[in-house]
């Protein structure tokens, strides 16, 4: 079973938070003190450079992400439907239009993917995972991943995030998020109901496969979905309001 810790340290990062900025701006006293590079600063502390991701894990890559998806995360940690300290923190007293700018700015960053973490997954899990990513599972009425998320899994413009180029540990924490009702999405929230239909073995299986493949360079968000999504999800249409 999957378990989410929760951060109680409010004040820790407060902190931090604080003293990164004001070190920001005492190295550039005589800079402008509100440019879209300093209002990034605190995301790419943890994001890494242009949202690349770190190898940790638990940050995932947010450079390259179709804007409206990016938007639509920032929106839902100012009002509480996913919960991080840090993230709760810069987002709670931001505009839409502040979040639409900052979304559109790691959007817009066409950074390499590095190459996958070996896998330990056995041949059969992959096989599985495969299955479930590219073809779905009818019994269980589970659509493929890829009728939303795409043919080559990096997302579909304006809202659909990509599966690839992150790591199994923070789609698994995710998935088990969704699972147990930490993070949720608008309504209907069409991740919520298929991740609680599938077992915990679909759940290693699909990010394994998802962890374990490369990305070839040059390759984009596609920019429409060939076919409507096979289920209602409240979160592509709050994507449209995003640049």
């Amino acid at each position: 079973m999957i378990r989410i810790r929760r951060v109680s340290a409010w004040i820790p990062l407060t902190l931090v938070f604080m003293a990164f900025s004001a070190a920001s701006a005492a190295e550039t006293p005589d800079a402008e003190l509100d440019t879209l590079q300093q209002r990034v600063k605190p995301c790419t502390s943890c994001h890494g450079t242009e949202g690349r991701a770190t190898r940790e894990g638990y940050f995932p890559r947010i450079a390259g992400k179709p804007a409206g998806y990016l938007f639509n995360q920032l929106l839902n940690f100012r009002e509480g439907r996913r919960n991080f300290p840090m993230m709760t923190y810069v987002t709670q007293y931001q505009t839409d239009d502040y979040l639409r700018e900052i979304a559109a700015w790691f959007g817009s960053q066409q950074a390499p993917y590095p190459p996958p973490m070996p896998t330990k997954a056995a041949p059969e899990v992959l096989s599985r995972g495969h299955q479930l990513v590219t073809r779905g599972d009818e019994t269980l009425d589970i659509p493929a991943c890829t009728s939303c998320h795409g043919k080559r899994l990096l997302g579909v413009k304006p809202a659909v995030p990509g599966l690839l180029g992150v790591s199994q540990d923070y789609l698994t924490a995710q998935l088990g998020a969704w699972r147990s009702g930490v993070r949720a999405a608008a309504a209907p929230d069409c991740m919520g109901q298929l991740v609680r239909r599938m077992r915990n073995e679909d759940l290693d299986a699909a990010t394994s496969w998802l962890a374990s493949q490369s990305v070839p360079e040059g390759q984009e968000p596609e920019e429409s979905l060939e076919q409507p999504p096979p289920l209602h999800c409240g979160s592509i249409e709050q994507g449209l309001r995003a640049p």
